[in-house]
């Protein structure tokens, strides 16, 4: 019987290291389908570049069908080669970038969801100074709910992230951006709209029905009282948590910034103010880094810069 030919007889090409980088997201997605929205492609396309990837390893990586997405035993060894090989790739390109005095690679960023319309984000103006200092960097960002970066930057999905950080995570550097303030809103259908605030009891709140945002969850109420409140809808997405609010049956949090820009002050208001508003404070997040990582050492200067120019 003759010898098994290897998978990889040949040098890797840039298509393989396209398609490993895809393979990776997959795999930390948990799936094709929730890939989709990480990777930017169709899932034909995501499962076909797969394919091709087995193809060319001549293994099955992953199981997919009715059955879920898993790896196979050679889809792990692949998956922890892959996370090595890419890593040191990040490596070369870094010592590469030092050597050249020019910063080459890829920025994968995670944002909060409608956090660039708050005021006084210094965001936008750190995306324009690193775009002048790293011209060549390719820079890929995703907007996804406030409580999903944190664990998009754990596992690796995105190098740096801004959200609102709800709990100490030891492991991530954290750097202090910029505040927004939430406000209890109801709409202009709502039996409380027309009612003066000092009309409204703590207790005729519970009366009528709330939709949970993260900060009414259990063991993260703003307020005790809130903890009975009757949450009866959930959701965790700002725009949609507003159109709950918007058919007059709820009460819940949006950020006072995003109801002016979106030009709903006139369809709905905030309730007692002094009682249940409240600060989210927004951090940038990452792993602790090399210091000559330039990719992301300089997106971090550019946020520092950005903060101080913000405070004058």
């Amino acid at each position: 019987m003759g010898k098994r030919k290897a998978a990889l007889s040949g040098q890797l090409a840039d298509l393989d290291l396209k398609l490993l980088r895809v393979f990776k997201a997959v795999v930390e997605s948990g799936g094709f389908s929730s890939a989709e929205v990480e990777l930017n492609l169709a899932n034909s396309t995501i499962s076909n570049y797969i394919s091709d990837l087995e193809k060319r390893l001549d293994m099955r990586l992953c199981n997919r069908g009715r059955g879920g997405f898993s790896l196979t035993d050679h889809g792990h060894v692949v998956y922890e080669a892959t996370q090595d090989l890419l890593s040191a790739v990040d490596q070369f390109r870094n010592r590469v970038n030092i050597s050249h005095e020019r910063i080459l690679g890829h920025l994968h960023l995670g944002f909060a969801e409608h956090m660039l319309s708050a005021y006084h984000s210094c965001v936008i103006e750190a995306l324009r100074l690193y775009t002048e200092k790293a011209p060549d960097v390719r820079v890929r960002i995703i907007s996804m709910a406030s409580d999903d970066v944190v664990p998009a930057v754990q596992e690796g999905r995105v190098q740096l992230g801004i959200t609102v950080m709800l709990r100490q995570v030891p492991e991530l550097d954290v750097m202090r951006l910029f505040d927004e303030e939430m406000s209890l809103y109801c709409a202009e259908n709502h039996p409380l709209y027309a009612m003066n605030d000092k009309d409204i009891s703590v207790e005729k709140l519970q009366t009528y029905k709330f939709v949970e945002s993260p900060r009414l969850m259990p063991g993260r109420e703003i307020d005790p009282i809130t903890a009975s409140w009757n949450k009866h809808a959930s959701a965790h997405h700002q725009e949609v948590r507003a159109a709950l609010i918007l058919t007059g049956h709820y009460l819940g949090f949006l950020p006072k910034h995003l109801v002016h820009n979106w030009g709903w002050q006139h369809k709905m208001r905030p309730l007692l103010e002094g009682r249940f508003n409240y600060i989210n404070s927004f951090s940038a997040i990452s792993k602790p880094y090399p210091k000559n990582d330039l990719v992301i050492s300089t997106f971090m200067d550019c946020l520092k810069e950005a903060v101080i120019s913000s405070q004058q």
